[in-house]
């Protein structure tokens, strides 16, 4: 039986498990999901001893488990890890979702539900590529499934420390990345870094009257407006003086339609920022605020606000240093708070970016598995999210081959409402996997 046929053989049960493991709600984020997570993790674990892998644990570093599987390499052969997260994003308004959000539904060839695609998929290809080869690769095979992914994997850092042996491997699967579009697969090659802060602006010891004082103290919530404000030009791009630009990618997006449609952008709102859609995506920074702390509005009086904070994320340009670039925030956010306010910084969160070359033989094995899956040559494209993950395991391991692959596509919604993953490209990626792990592994 070839390859093919074995892996569309195992897709019903992976698929039917997959379904399962959507069902539970890992909400890294929310302290009451705490037990959903811990039995995402087991779930995993279970899957990877039913294919018969041989040494199966938990990786604990003062966080949330990972799931480790080893399947020792043949003699000769090289070792692989394989790796995704089984936690998920919180679903917003559950009333918003047109099923429920933790029970998957089929509809038009698409699977719906939190984690189909971000990143449950990425455990569904690895359990089919085991599979396929019945729980024997052609390879060495380590499964490092992490439960953090969503919060910024605190304790990835300290798993590395403490775990070297495990963690090391040959090549590096990593099963979180997006394809071009639906049918075109990709090979991520550029991710950006990352930093994250909370700012607290304060203007007065408590509320007052703001009849008897407006108009001559300041309210908190607007000196942090204006703050916020000054984090872009006049164009939408960032205006924070520091940060680097990497050159813009060869490739472009060359229809705006498609493109507003997937963004889901606002008939008339514009874009933001100069230069090509890729760059602005994949090798410039950019700046979001994602939160702001305040008076709610139906909460609110004629009562200044003493203080007010937001978390302002900033995405960085892949070869741009997050220490560096920390500071550069940190200074630009000081040098415009207006009117004497006061002013806290704390830094959450904070990664590099990454670039892999394919100029390697065993990159080009993964082009290869991906063109026979797919029959398409993957598209080589950066993406604007970051995985501080890849720059680690490049640095940490002398050699080895980092590899950004995708089950998801532009229209699959990650971390929104109605998330969804196209069952035809899942298929595709599942062959694309195996093939990959059978073409990595040595002649004798």
């Amino acid at each position: 039986m070839s390859l093919q046929e074995r892996v569309t053989e195992v897709l019903p049960s992976v698929l039917s498990d997959l379904k399962s493991l959507i069902a539970i709600p890992s909400v890294s984020s929310q302290p009451e999901h705490d037990d959903d997570v811990l039995a995402a993790a087991e779930a995993v674990a279970h899957l990877l001893r039913e294919v018969g892998c041989p040494d199966v644990q938990f990786l604990e570093a003062g966080g949330k488990p990972a799931v480790y599987g080893h399947f020792p390499a043949p003699e000769g052969q090289p070792t692989v890890l394989l790796y995704a997260h089984y936690d998920v994003q919180p679903i917003g308004d559950a009333d918003a979702w047109t099923t429920p959000a933790f029970t998957a539904s089929e509809r038009d060839g698409r699977l719906y539900a939190r984690g189909s695609a971000d990143d449950k998929a990425g455990i569904g290809l690895h359990l089919a590529a085991l599979r396929a080869f019945d729980g024997k690769p052609p390879v060495g095979v380590k499964v490092f499934i992490e439960g953090e992914e969503e919060i910024g994997s605190p304790s990835m850092k300290d798993l590395l420390d403490k775990f070297p042996t495990e963690l090391a491997a040959d090549v590096f699967v990593i099963a979180d990345s997006m394809n071009w579009t639906v049918g075109q697969p990709a090979l991520t090659t550029t991710l950006r870094g990352l930093i994250d802060a909370v700012v607290t602006v304060s203007t007065l010891e408590s509320g007052v009257h703001s009849g008897q004082w407006g108009g001559l103290a300041p309210d908190a919530l607007t000196a942090l407006c204006r703050v916020l404000a000054t984090l872009h030009d006049e164009k939408g791009n960032v205006a924070i003086e520091g940060l680097a630009s990497d050159p813009e990618p060869a490739i472009d997006y060359e229809d705006d339609a498609q493109l507003r449609a997937e963004a889901g952008i606002l008939d008339g709102v514009e874009w933001i920022g100069e230069g090509k859609a890729s760059a602005r995506m994949w090798t410039k920074p950019a700046c979001s605020v994602l939160a702001i702390d305040a008076t709610p509005v139906k909460d609110a009086s004629n009562t200044l606000i003493p203080s007010a904070r937001a978390k302002v994320s900033v995405r960085l340009a892949p070869g741009d240093d997050p220490v560096t670039a920390e500071k550069a925030l940190r200074a630009h956010l000081e040098k415009n708070t207006p009117w004497g306010a006061k002013i806290d910084i704390k830094s959450e969160r904070g990664g590099a970016g990454s670039r892999t070359s394919l100029d390697d033989e065993r990159a080009r094995s993964a082009v290869a598995a991906i063109r026979d899956a797919f029959g398409t040559e993957p598209v080589e494209m950066g993406i604007g999210g970051s995985i501080p993950i890849v720059g680690e395991f490049a640095g940490r391991n002398d050699g080895a081959l980092v590899l950004v692959t995708a089950v998801v596509d532009p229209t699959s919604r990650m971390h929104g409402i109605d998330e969804s993953l196209d069952l035809g490209d899942f298929a595709k990626a599942a062959l694309a996997e195996t093939l990959l792990l059978q073409n990595l592994s040595v002649a004798p």
